[in-house]
């Protein structure tokens, strides 16, 4: 070799010798006896596809597990989701009639575990309640056939939530939590009008039994054709209207009967209402329309004349275990209306007002539905806005309904 040769160092000419180059021993771990020698980058790449496997078998059963971790907790957050959702759903369908959502452990505190009962009926017990501010409530905890009703329970609510009159209980509020389900009104203090009108050892003046009897016919006409959806109540009768501080009247349990919308005037249904004050058409197969409340409010009415209950036996002397109807008839077209109000020197002061008021009675409990005033013509009449005709005789001869409308 050279010093020429080389490629990198300094060599001096004029210098005679020789020189050493040292070169490295050879690696004898990178040394293979094969005569193909594995390449570096085929050990890096089959290593990497070792870990590839392993590391796919491991994703693998890991999204496997994940998965069914997820979807056990999606199907359990669904169930209770879809629970609290339909009470969540059933909260805001009534917000637009400010009507309050109560749990029912609210309920329960405020009525101290539905201790105090002041009232019952076909759709269930009605309890008093005291809310956080002190203020007074009646809990209607409605009655088994009515609890699995969802959907009528709903409407019922809702179609009550959109009314507002004065001579009707307000709604405050209700519960709908799993299978109870409870409607909480406003508390009215001085109880119901059978409680004024028959449990008195006094009658109450006449001027209050008129502006009763008014505030009643104003609260059905009301029901009848002034709600954006039309409701027959079914069940007008004494226990049905209650009094408040200053015993104005106010219907109550409307809504909770049959209801039906503007265009559906007439329906064929099961007979609904109390014994005493049901017309007969619901035992005759004809349609069902607001006249039924108009025969039931005619009973009501001759009861707030006389202050007697239609199921009393003995109406007077004279006609022992007689009926209030007939023998209300038989006063008046013999002249004898004294006899109903039995020498109440208020109601005979008028006898014109009495009179008339007997008349709209008969007119109202007439057994032909078509003869039947309306609710809005019955208000003109008490009013003394429209002139009040001599009605027939509402009772036809051999009537096969007269033992059940009117029992002994």
């Amino acid at each position: 070799m050279t010093a020429s040769s080389l490629s990198n160092g300094r060599v001096d000419p004029n210098l005679q010798g020789k020189f050493l180059i040292k070169v490295p021993k050879r690696d004898s771990t990178l040394t293979n006896d094969s005569q193909y020698p594995i390449p570096k980058g085929r050990i890096k790449d089959h290593d990497h596809r070792i870990l590839i496997f392993v590391g796919s078998v491991l994703f693998a059963t890991s999204v496997s597990v994940n998965f069914l971790l997820i979807g056990a907790l999606t199907w359990g957050f669904f169930f209770v989701y879809r629970k609290k959702l339909k009470n969540i759903s059933t909260k805001e369908n009534f917000v637009e009639s400010n009507l309050r959502y109560f749990t029912y452990q609210e309920l329960f505190q405020a009525t101290d575990g539905f201790k105090e009962e002041v009232g019952r009926g076909s759709f269930g017990i009605v309890y008093k309640g005291v809310m956080s501010n002190d203020a007074p409530i009646a809990v209607k905890k409605l009655a088994s056939g009515m609890q699995n009703k969802e959907r009528e329970f709903r409407t019922e609510v809702d179609v009550i939530g959109q009314t507002s009159h004065k001579n009707l209980v307000r709604l405050l509020g209700f519960c709908d939590e799993r299978q109870e389900r409870l409607l909480v009104y406003e508390f009215l203090s001085n109880g119901t009008l059978s409680s004024l009108l028959f449990s008195g050892e006094s009658k109450p003046s006449w001027i209050q039994r008129c502006q009763i009897a008014s505030g009643i016919a104003r609260g059905l006409l009301y029901l009848h054709e002034e709600c954006t959806t039309q409701i027959i109540h079914c069940d007008i009768k004494p226990q049905n209207i209650l009094l408040d501080d200053y015993y104005n009247a106010r219907i109550s349990d409307f809504g909770l009967a049959k209801l039906l919308k503007m265009s559906q005037s007439h329906t064929q249904t099961n007979i609904r209402g109390t014994r005493g004050y049901i017309a007969p058409e619901w035992f005759r197969n004809l349609p069902i329309s607001v006249k039924v409340d108009v025969y039931s409010y005619g009973v009501l009415l001759l009861e707030i004349i006389c202050c007697r209950s239609c199921f009393k036996t003995e109406v007077s002397r004279e006609s022992e275990g007689g009926l209030l109807t007939d023998w209300a008839y038989d006063c008046f077209m013999h002249g004898r209306l004294d006899a109903l109000v039995e020498g109440d020197t208020e109601g005979l002061s008028n006898r014109v007002k009495l009179k008339n008021l007997v008349m709209i009675t008969l007119w109202c409990i007439q057994e032909d539905p078509s003869l039947r005033p309306t609710m809005k013509k019955v208000t003109q009449m008490l009013e003394g806005a429209v002139e009040v005709p001599v009605p027939p005789c509402p009772f036809p001869l051999n009537s096969s309904t007269s033992s059940f409308l009117h029992p002994n």
